[in-house]
């Protein structure tokens, strides 16, 4: 992958207490590409994703947004780099005691100053850009399905129109049916509103389906960031059961005959 690096990594040191989860790992997000991020579990996945986004404080290293080191900027200068970024949790992270467009519209109202009307109105217009129906609007997080949340948590996502999309398993738990119609949703967005995707998952159909590059955290670092057939074929014993076992060899399969994504 060539071009313009907007996430930068290097040299990441994260511990708890005697326990080291990264070490001097080295990682970077291009423009424009969906970049898939794997590893088995305690790999720290999300304690990768909560660095680069400014949640944790490294033990050291740097992490680069934008050519800016997020957490020694002023306050005022971090809030702006943040309302380029589009957060999907793991699961959707909802206010329960709003409604679908009341959660979508409260960052419109928070950080863009808008008023309630004019941001329930563009609450409205990222509801359609997400495939949901205008009475979505109306409903409390309880009233949805699990495919709704995660299609009502993406538009929260992209209230500010942000320039990076981070996406926390967003597959897990939804049907193959719900979870590949949700896939072809983030190329379309990519594509249509030229995001860059930092994606953490576990489902090698989303891998093979929508992933540019994909990153294997194995060792307390990024073994290896590249195409996908790159990563398969890399000698590492997780990797090989992982991509080469029966589900990663049925992903495969069907992305092999599924019409290509350009």
């Amino acid at each position: 992958m060539t071009g313009e690096a907007i996430i930068e990594v290097r040299n990441l040191v994260n511990r708890f207490g005697a326990q080291t989860v990264h070490q001097d790992l080295a990682l970077d997000l291009y423009h424009g590409e969906v970049l898939g991020v794997v590893g088995g579990s305690g790999t720290g996945k999300s304690v990768l994703l909560r660095s680069i986004l400014g949640l944790r404080r490294a033990n050291s290293g740097t992490v680069l947004v934008f050519g800016e080191e997020l957490l020694s900027l002023p306050p005022e200068r971090r809030s702006q780099l943040e309302r380029r970024f589009g957060v999907l949790y793991q699961r959707g992270a909802l206010f329960s005691s709003l409604t679908v467009t009341e959660n979508i519209a409260l960052p419109l109202i928070e950080h863009a100053g808008l008023t309630r009307p004019a941001a329930e109105r563009l609450a409205q217009v990222k509801l359609a850009l997400v495939g949901l129906p205008r009475e979505a609007g109306d409903k409390y997080p309880t009233e949805l399905s699990g495919g709704m949340i995660k299609r009502a948590a993406l538009g929260r996502a992209l209230a500010l129109e942000p320039d990076i999309l981070f996406l926390d398993e967003p597959t897990a738990g939804l049907d193959p049916i719900g979870a590949a119609a949700f896939d072809q949703l983030i190329l379309t967005l990519r594509d249509a509103l030229g995001l860059s995707v930092f994606l953490v998952t576990h489902d090698l159909d989303t891998l093979y389906t929508i992933c540019d590059r994909v990153a294997v955290l194995a060792e307390k670092r990024v073994l290896v960031a590249d195409r996908l057939d790159v990563v398969a074929a890399t000698d590492n014993p997780w990797i090989h059961d992982y991509f080469h076992g029966p589900r990663g060899r049925a992903a495969e399969q069907a992305a092999n005959g599924a019409p290509g994504r350009n």
